[in-house]
């Protein structure tokens, strides 16, 4: 996500960190370098016109110019500059006051906009609401039994009535069931179209305009680049859109879209899409992305992230076994797995401060290393995941064969365990670094 884009601004950034004081050309000189890298990234014109012409106007002014570390201060301004061009804060879903609230998205075909409304729906189901999943696309082969699917997997009932009914009955119908059922979030998938059409514009006004939806959002395809900026502000116009959802940013390294919708619709980016799994959405901050962007990380999003893989039973249990040294090895897969419930392990690496980037672009993380050694620990016996240290050549020859893995994987794994055995050791003894151990204690994995 964003990685040529962050590594070219980058380099755009070392012309002013190193001079110790800037002059106005050396001002226009690297504005004309972020004005390229915003180019090459898809960015929309005019809001790179924009964009430099504001940053300009900050960058040659006396906080800058007779600044100790003029470098540091432009960079200062061009994190808030990105941070106000993709909406300033957070813009959260409307709730509304009179359930249930109705959420119809909306865009082309191709887009995400079934599995991204099953995305949403599992994503506030977690936070205690009781979603409906509203199958209105009857056009497309298999989009009704695709939402059925991803219904199931996240355990959310579907309402749909075939493909025979027209789009609007269907919405109407499912509100009303909605009501009825006690469901307070309701999710229209409705159809889209390989291009914007009039039937299919006067289909989703007709739907808006019979179920009165609380949030209308526009799921975009972040690779399309700048024609999703004629898509957005083609929907916006014809429906007035509340939101953006921009898909698929774990693929697009440049970042074009999602620094150019919000401009020019004027309407926020409420939700990215990160991957594949039904779990890989995240509500959009522009300040943190415009962290991530510079290479400056993304430390209260991998916290969210933390958090929300955290047991807090696994955590007391956890501190109680460090104190007492009883730490096994299922112990240690227990702390793996919440890594894995945390999500893509480069995506993590990404929010780290201090991580440029690019940096990961050869380092392919290995995350099937997880696998293995969750393979690994399960072929043990309950004796030897209790006590590792009777594993001798024979047990672990047997382990290597029993978990389609070798000797030398399973050694490995034993001496990460023992590394970290060691670690907890030395911040377990009595009074001895007792804010270390509470932080230790309260580790996330």
């Amino acid at each position: 996500m964003f990685e040529s884009l962050g590594e070219k601004l980058n380099n755009a950034f070392k012309r002013f960190r190193n001079k110790g004081k800037l002059t106005e050309a050396d001002v226009k000189e690297g504005m004309r370098e972020i004005k390229l890298a915003l180019l090459e990234a898809d960015v929309n014109f005019k809001v790179v016109k924009e964009f430099v012409r504001t940053v300009s106007e900050r960058a040659v002014g006396a906080e800058v110019l007779e600044s100790l570390l003029p470098g540091q201060q432009v960079v200062k301004i061009v994190n808030e500059e990105l941070t106000s061009l993709m909406g300033g804060s957070q813009s959260k879903l409307t709730i509304s006051s009179n359930p249930p609230t109705i959420v119809m998205m909306v865009g082309l075909q191709g887009a995400g906009k079934t599995t991204h409304a099953g995305k949403l729906a599992g994503l506030y189901q977690k936070q205690g609401k009781r979603p409906l999943l509203v199958a209105c696309d009857i056009y497309r082969p298999a989009a009704i039994k695709q939402l059925q699917i991803i219904g199931e997997r996240l355990n959310i009932p579907v309402f749909t009535m075939g493909d025979g009914v027209s789009p609007v009955k269907i919405a109407k119908e499912a509100v009303d069931y909605a009501k009825k059922q006690g469901f307070d979030m309701v999710f229209l998938d409705t159809a889209g179209r390989l291009q914007i059409d009039e039937v299919l514009m006067k289909e989703l006004a007709d739907i808006k305009e019979a179920v009165h939806p609380t949030e209308i959002l526009l799921t975009i395809d972040a690779m399309i680049g700048q024609e999703s900026v004629n898509v957005a502000d083609s929907f916006n116009q014809l429906l007035d859109i509340t939101g953006v959802i921009l898909t698929k940013l774990d693929g697009d390294t440049r970042g074009g879209a999602a620094l150019s919708v919000r401009y020019v619709t004027g309407k926020p980016i409420k939700f990215i899409g990160v991957g594949e799994k039904l779990d890989a959405i995240e509500p959009f901050y522009p300040d943190r992305m415009a962290s991530r962007i510079l290479g400056m990380g993304d430390v209260l999003t991998l916290i969210d992230k933390a958090q929300a893989a955290f047991d807090e039973k696994q955590a007391a249990a956890l501190e109680q076994k460090m104190r007492e040294q009883t730490f096994t090895l299922d112990d240690y897969l227990d702390q793996l797995n919440q890594i894995k419930k945390m999500g893509n392990l480069e995506q993590l690496m990404g929010m780290m401060p201090g991580m440029k980037p690019g940096a990961l672009k050869d380092a392919k993380i290995d995350e099937k290393a997880l696998v293995r050694t969750e393979a690994i620990i399960h072929s043990m016996t309950k004796k030897e995941r209790e006590h590792p240290e009777i594993l001798n050549a024979s047990r672990r020859k047997r382990i290597a064969a029993g978990s389609g893995t070798t000797v030398e994987e399973v050694n490995r794994v034993l001496n990460q365990f023992n590394q970290m055995l060691k670690m907890m050791k030395q911040f377990s003894g009595a009074g001895k670094n007792k804010q270390m151990k509470k932080m230790l204690g309260r580790m996330r994995f």
